[in-house]
């Protein structure tokens, strides 16, 4: 066995080791949210893992590879939209002590809305979670050769087992070791892919726009995937699994500052890419720097990194959507189901996610075009009635309203998101205003028609 096999082996057996080493689950507060006693540097570590996945290290180095430097507006919009949830509904959110997303819509909108932002993000994040195994599958295909289904399952496996004996806080424990792992990867490969190729493509890039990406590419990009995070699923679990609500606005800034050079840094990958091997495809941007640049021992460590991006982000997206289904939709359908019963069930679904997401791994398009279809299907029902939801009885939002901007966003984007990405959340807020007008003004001309016929 090789220098760069055996590094894999070490990082998959140390990853499985420390995320079942000595954990105590003492309830359903310990499995899904760590016991919200996760501090400040735990909790930075877990949301910049969390981010650094596929999209974030192969397919941003993609858009560099075929757009140039503006590829990093990828993570740019992502930070973007992290830092508005840092300043404005961090702190909020953290303090309403819910244990999901879907359950703080509920609390906006009730039940029916509850319902469908929990089927709305579960199958978009079924979708998040199959791009990490493909990529997981990309580069262990190009380290060694061979099937790469093989490979996208045995990654499955190991993230599948450590969370479901740990759940969130296996999740959370791994994941400031693999930040680590993540950004020593990263830079060794572009400090050689720099050595190689000499500094002058650092200074003759364009930015913020390119003739390959306009700028209304940008924005599109911006409000999509900035949406994604600043109502993410797997950052509202981090928020709500922090200390305090200090900590969790302050984790949350920390880590999208953390994350603004690593963007750069990641979209040159790409532009190196293109400058040493213009024929390769531009997913495998990273895939053949790492195979043609790097000796074998760092060949080992850059691809234990990425493993490390695609599995961080992998389990905290299996754990939060094991959570949304757990605790929003099956105790909601069997009230009566104890403890120990939403545990075991906690744990099943953990596996089911896993095996739905590897099914769907092995028949996906693109990294990039797999997640701007599940974004932009999930922020186009949920960005508006989530935001706005802070400030519902201001705006005058009533439940029906939510209920229809949730379901006509979300069906908008099934169907014309990829031509019109931004159409989603027009007619979502067309009619979470509208229908919630429509219903202020019913329920006022039910008061004046009961006040007229009442007898005096």
């Amino acid at each position: 066995m090789d220098q760069a096999a055996v590094i894999i082996v070490i990082y998959l057996l140390a990853i499985l080791a420390i995320g079942s080493w000595r954990i105590r689950l003492k309830g359903l507060e310990d499995f899904h949210l760590a016991g919200r006693r996760i501090k400040l540097a735990l909790l930075t570590g877990t949301f910049c893992a969390s981010i650094i996945g596929a999209s974030a290290t192969l397919g941003m180095a993609g858009l560099g590879f075929s757009k140039g430097l503006p590829g990093a507006w990828w993570m740019l919009s992502g930070t973007a939209g992290l830092l508005v949830l840092a300043t404005f509904f961090a702190k909020k959110i953290r303090a309403t002590g819910c244990y999901t997303l879907p359950e703080l819509v509920g609390s906006f909108y009730g039940e029916r809305a509850r319902f469908v932002a929990s089927v709305l993000i579960v199958i978009s994040w079924v979708g998040v979670i199959a791009v990490q195994i493909v990529a997981c599958g990309k580069v262990l295909g190009a380290v060694f050769g061979g099937n790469e289904t093989l490979f996208m399952a045995a990654c499955t496996t190991a993230f599948i087992l450590y969370t479901a004996h740990g759940g969130q806080s296996s999740v959370i424990r791994t994941d400031l070791v693999q930040l680590m792992i993540i950004l020593a990867g990263m830079i060794v490969l572009f400090s050689k892919a720099l050595e190689v190729t000499g500094p002058s493509l650092l200074f003759h890039q364009s930015f913020p726009t390119s003739a390959e990406m306009g700028g209304w590419d940008v924005l599109s990009m911006l409000l999509v995937v900035g949406s994604a995070y600043l109502i993410g699923p797997d950052m509202y679990s981090r928020l709500l699994s922090a200390h305090s609500p200090r900590e969790a606005k302050i984790s949350a800034a920390i880590a999208a500052v953390i994350l603004i050079p690593l963007a750069f840094l990641i979209a040159f990958l790409g532009i190196f890419a293109r400058s040493l091997y213009p024929t390769a495809s531009p997913e495998q941007a990273i895939p053949v720097m790492l195979t043609g640049l790097l000796s074998p021992g760092f060949e080992g460590l850059v691809a234990a990194a990425l493993l490390a991006a695609f599995m961080s982000s992998a389990d905290t997206s299996l754990m939060t959507a094991t959570s949304i289904l757990t605790l929003d939709i099956y105790r909601k359908a069997s009230p009566a189901s104890s403890d120990e019963k939403l545990m075991a069930m906690s744990r099943l679904f953990v596996l089911i996610i896993g095996l739905l997401a590897l099914a769907l791994a092995v028949s996906m398009p693109g990294i990039i075009k797999t997640l701007l279809i599940a974004y932009t299907v999930f922020t186009s029902g949920l960005i508006l009635p989530v935001v706005a939801g802070f400030y519902r009885d201001r705006l005058g939002l009533t439940p029906s309203g939510a209920l229809a901007a949730l379901i006509g966003g979300g069906l908008t984007a099934v169907f014309l998101g990829l031509t019109y990405p931004l159409l989603g959340m027009a007619v979502s807020a067309v009619f979470l205003f509208g229908v919630s007008w429509l219903e202020r003004q019913y329920a006022k001309l039910g008061c004046r028609n009961a006040i007229l016929q009442k007898p005096f």
